[in-house]
């Protein structure tokens, strides 16, 4: 099935149905619905290298998530779908990096025709790549804030925010020792950015409302979760508030506390920065700051849309932290 095809069926010049296919001119709003009835009646899709031969763009974008140690793969593969899902919805595809190559493997890529524009994840304060990012002829969205966001585009939830919200809500409570327990200790090393923030705002919040507090990374293993809770309990025999920012090891740290005696929340409260689907299935449901892996996602690829198209696109997009209480905190006996 050609274009010429659709044209004839739709009684219109192949230039219009290119026109219609493209948005590169405007067409009446009658033609258009023509056109598309012929396309979905003659079932026509258009040839991806021809495509890409006629307008000097693949229609593929490049999505790099480095599997590195210490990231729950889970919660990145959330994003992934949501970069999927709508970069279809805007007729384009996308090449899932996950090799730790660093600018090399950014340089290999842009290099060649494969793609028109990358989403860059897992992005650290100080990352190595930022510097061939803003110097490539190819427009790049990040998910996530390094120290200098500057000349760059960046969407992400506000981590800092996020932090910050738990320690409020445990504050409200009554609560005057509490702790975080973080993320693997390797992301802390690698200044991973998100990971930073929510330490940056937890401890602020917690100094402005003169909080007892301290940061614990642990290991996303049950094992781990129980060394930090029995650490948590003999350290600071007063504390009655936890901050999670670390999804595998939820459940499992709020099982090791109670095998330690203390109830959830009767004497120990919960909160949590993870997906809402995995604080509403915990055994005792937690309350939690949403990471909304969906919205970032498809903001990423809105962005980069309007970049392609030759539009601006601010250069900071911060979602801010959605808090939904559920049965995991309470106020301070």
């Amino acid at each position: 099935m050609k274009i010429t095809d659709v044209a004839r069926h739709a009684g219109v010049s192949p230039s219009t149905v290119s026109y219609a296919l493209s948005g590169k001119r405007p067409i009446s709003e009658e033609t258009r619905r023509r056109i598309e009835d012929s396309i979905r009646e003659l079932g026509y899709r258009p040839h991806a290298g021809a495509r890409a031969l006629a307008s000097s763009r693949s229609n593929v974008i490049a999505l790099v998530v480095p599997l590195r140690v210490g990231i729950h793969v889970p919660v990145v593969m959330q994003f992934a779908v949501s970069v999927v899902t709508t970069a279809r919805r805007h007729d384009h595809d996308v090449l899932l990096l996950t090799q730790e190559e660093g600018e090399d493997g950014l340089r290999r890529v842009a290099d060649t025709a494969l793609v028109d524009a990358l989403i860059v994840m897992d992005v650290q304060l100080h990352d190595g790549r930022l510097a061939l990012l803003r110097a490539l002829d190819r427009p790049s969205v990040l998910i996530g804030f390094p120290a200098e966001p500057e000349g760059l585009t960046c969407i992400d939830l506000d981590f800092q925010a996020a932090g910050e919200v738990c320690v409020e809500h445990l504050a409200g409570l009554g609560h005057r020792v509490i702790a975080l327990v973080g993320s693997p200790p390797e992301v802390y090393v690698r200044e991973t950015g998100f990971a930073q923030r929510v330490v940056r705002g937890f401890t602020a919040a917690a100094d402005r409302h003169g909080l007892s507090s301290s940061v614990h990374p642990c290991e996303a293993e049950p094992a781990a979760a129980r060394q930090v809770a029995e650490q948590l309990l003999r350290e600071h025999p007063a504390l009655t508030g936890v901050v999670v920012h670390n999804e595998p090891i939820v459940e499992p740290l709020i099982d090791a506390f109670e095998q330690l005696g203390l109830r959830v929340p009767g004497d120990l409260s919960v909160t949590a920065i993870c997906p809402d689907e995995l604080a509403a299935r915990v055994r005792v449901p937690v309350t939690s700051v949403a990471i909304p892996s969906a919205e970032v996602g498809t903001g990423a690829v809105e962005l980069l849309m309007k970049k392609l198209g030759g539009a601006s696109a601010p250069e900071a997009t911060l979602l801010s932290p959605r808090l939904t209480v559920r049965d995991s905190t309470a106020r301070r006996p």
